[in-house]
Parts: structure tokens; C-alpha cells; sequence
């Protein structure tokens, strides 16, 4: 019988490809998805994910992402704190939105969320943070249900590279 579980288990882990979409939207979000966009997408890029599906996503980050959703505020002028934020919930795997400031209205829902039209914010459910700061930003995702590494970084730490 446990040959058989054992078995089951390894057929349902069998590696899938997805084709994954990153857009721009109407209003400069940048979203990335499994669907392709919708027509009004600028800055349309395309590529098949070289993970298995279960890998690109674990169970407990897609349960926190449904629960959790993540949304960076950038803005064109915030070169190196912006992409501090990006590549730190890169390297934890956290989908995420970002949100590039540009019109009033998105000046007035940052000053609503954080007090200020201040750059990077980061939104993580109902919490947000303003500024960067790495410490604050794994607080959220830790207390979020966000895992702290990936499968993949996990890996390679395991076989003695760096996590990225």
C-alpha cells in the first residue's frame, strides 16, 4: 500500500511548463501571470518557466498570496532602493504587483496607504511600510505566511552555491 501512495505521489509531481506573461497596464501596474494579457497591455514579454509548476509556486506562497496580496510602489526616479525591494522579494519568491506612481490619483492611494507619496512602499494584505528597509519588508512576509526562501535558492544552498 505504500508503494502505491508513494507511487501516486511521485506521478502528481511530475514537471509542467507554463507559459508566463509580464505587462504593463493602463494605469503602469506591472503584472505578471500564467494568462496572457489583455489588449491594452504595454511592454508585453513572454517565456515558459523552466520549473516545475509546484516549484515556481509553493503551497504556502500561493496560499499567502491568495490571502496576502503583495504590491511594490515605484516610481521612474527610484533607481536603487526600488530594485533593493524587487530583488529581495525575488529572492523569497513572493508574487507580487508593482505599481509604478506616476498619475495624481496614485499619489493620493500611496499618501492614503503610508502617509505620504513616499518610494519604494511595500503593501503586503491590509499593512503596509514605507521606504525600505530588508528587516521590516521579511516581517511582513514572514508574518504573512510568505516562506522565507524558495525551493530553487534552497537548492543551490544546499549544493553549496549562493542563493540569489
Amino acid at each position: 500500500m505504500k508503494r502505491i501512495l508513494l507511487l501516486a505521489a511521485a506521478l502528481a509531481s511530475l514537471p509542467a511548463t507554463a507559459e508566463v506573461y509580464r505587462w504593463v497596464d493602463s494605469t503602469g501596474k506591472v503584472n505578471v501571470t500564467d494568462t496572457p494579457p489583455p489588449g491594452n497591455a504595454r511592454t508585453i514579454s513572454r517565456g515558459a518557466e523552466s520549473q516545475p509548476a509546484a516549484e515556481a509556486q509553493s503551497f504556502a506562497t500561493q496560499r499567502a498570496a491568495e490571502n496576502f496580496p503583495v504590491t511594490l510602489y515605484s516610481a521612474a526616479d527610484c533607481t536603487a532602493e526600488c530594485r533593493k525591494a524587487r530583488d529581495l522579494l525575488s529572492a523569497r519568491g513572493v508574487p507580487f504587483n508593482e505599481k509604478m506612481v506616476q498619475k495624481p490619483e496614485d499619489f493620493a492611494e500611496l499618501k492614503e496607504l503610508v502617509g505620504d507619496a513616499f518610494v519604494p512602499s511595500l503593501k503586503v494584505g491590509k499593512h503596509s511600510y514605507r521606504g525600505f528597509l530588508p528587516d521590516a519588508y521579511n516581517n511582513l512576509l514572514d508574518l504573512a505566511g510568505y516562506p522565507s526562501s524558495t525551493a530553487a535558492s534552497a537548492r543551490r544552498q544546499a549544493a553549496g552555491g549562493s542563493a540569489p
